[in-house]
């Protein structure tokens, strides 16, 4: 969809980010066009029929060539430096291009975001056999909390790691791991306490090629993407070199990068969200039905009207977010406000464009109904809508109750 499809006030905002944001944006818009979208069509890719592990590491080594896969890493390690506005903006425009490959340019599924936030806890031997290979495209890894009992509750984690020796033995299972099916090693968050009373759990960076590793089940998620599957762990001997920080802080690993993510979620939404205006604004200007095209029909225009004016409310708040967290502000309520009200909005606004194109939008393999599908997906990733208003209101009601 071209630019010339979206609303005036959307094609004329000025760029809020840095120019320096602005000419990167540019240059990853390049390498989308000159050479994802030709790829993707040469090896006939789908939004939910994605490349194998030998494809899609070419474009991991490509977009490192290029200098965006490792953007989020520390500066240190070959990051790019950028703020959180500017990271919101960059990410907002990767998703924004609707390309198949997108979430592979910055390395999203497996990739750099998945160990930028342990960087300076790992130490230099876990740096050189794990984050560095990761920066550099040779490593696939991804982040295991989820249970089949721990998914809200990230501190329930059965999954254990008990000390022997120089070792830790892991056991048990982690569900929904997204990445997953393609990882060459796991950062495993598990519980290291000797009393089930007490909740104590540590992050280990697991290798997939460690007896007692295993994936299973490669489901498809309602999206139809099969890039999550199980991790099962059954007394699988970890070196104490392996450990992640001390005992104990695993969770607030955890849950530090589970509160940045709850923004870096939002620019995915809305960028998605837009492609399901673009979609829903041409066919409305197109279809034609009792002699005018149905954009004539104040229903429609009501339905477009409203997808706009909720699209910019989400992507202001989004934005506002970002610049509190660049401003050092400790913004645990706004993010998951971002969030909630991020994910809701982008799936009303998916919803109304299946509506606006009718039986062109619930038949599989329209663009418009695989959106509706994945912008349902996110009421659920990293913290459902509930979780979210457990946590604005917590925070909320805490200065009252310490009173």
């Amino acid at each position: 969809m071209t630019d010339n499809t979206q609303p005036r006030a959307a094609a004329t905002r000025p760029f809020e980010g840095t120019p320096r944001a602005a000419e990167y944006i540019e240059r990853i818009r390049a390498f989308i066009d000159g050479e994802l979208r030709p790829l993707a069509d040469r090896h006939g890719l789908t939004h939910e029929h994605g490349g194998d592990r030998a494809l899609l590491q070419q474009v991991w080594q490509r977009s490192r060539e290029l200098g965006f896969y490792g953007m989020t890493l520390p500066e240190a390690l070959g990051g790019a430096g950028f703020g959180v506005l500017d990271h919101v903006l960059i990410k907002e425009a990767v998703y924004a291009s609707g390309c198949v490959l997108s979430p592979h340019v910055l390395g999203e599924l497996t990739g750099p975001p998945r160990v930028g936030a342990l960087a300076r806890k790992a130490t230099p031997d876990q740096l050189q056999r794990f984050i560095l290979p990761v920066a550099r495209a040779e490593m696939a890894i991804c982040f295991a909390i989820t249970e089949p009992e721990a998914g809200s509750d990230a501190g329930a984690v059965q999954t254990r790691a008990m000390r022997d020796g120089d070792d830790y033995v892991l056991t048990g299972r982690k569900r929904f791991i997204s990445g997953s099916p393609y990882c060459d090693a796991a950062v495993v968050i598990a519980s290291t306490s000797d009393d089930p009373a007490r909740r104590e759990t540590t992050a280990f960076f697991v290798e997939r090629s460690r007896p007692g590793f295993a994936i299973e089940g490669g489901y498809k998620t309602m999206a139809g993407q099969t890039s999550t599957a199980d991790i099962v762990l059954d007394g699988c001997r970890v070196p104490m070199a392996n450990r992640i920080g001390e005992p104990g802080q695993g969770l607030g690993l955890a849950v530090g990068r589970i509160a940045v993510n709850r923004l870096l979620h939002c620019p995915t939404m809305l960028a998605l969200a837009r492609l399901a205006l673009d979609d829903a604004t041409a066919h409305a200007t197109r279809r034609r039905q009792f002699g005018q095209p149905i954009a004539g029909f104040q229903a429609i225009q009501h339905l477009l009207a409203d997808m706009a004016t909720e699209l910019a409310a989400a992507r202001a708040l989004m934005l506002d977010v970002a610049r509190l967290l660049d401003a050092g502000v400790d913004a645990r309520a706004e993010t998951s406000m971002a969030k909630l009200f991020c994910s809701e909005t982008a799936f009303r606004i998916a919803d109304r464009a299946v509506q606006i194109l009718g039986g062109e939008g619930i038949v599989q393999g329209r663009r418009v109904e695989w959106l509706f599908r994945m912008l349902r997906m996110y009421r659920v990733l990293t913290g459902t809508s509930e979780i979210q208003r457990n946590t604005i209101a917590r925070e909320l009601l805490a200065p009252a109750a310490a009173a």
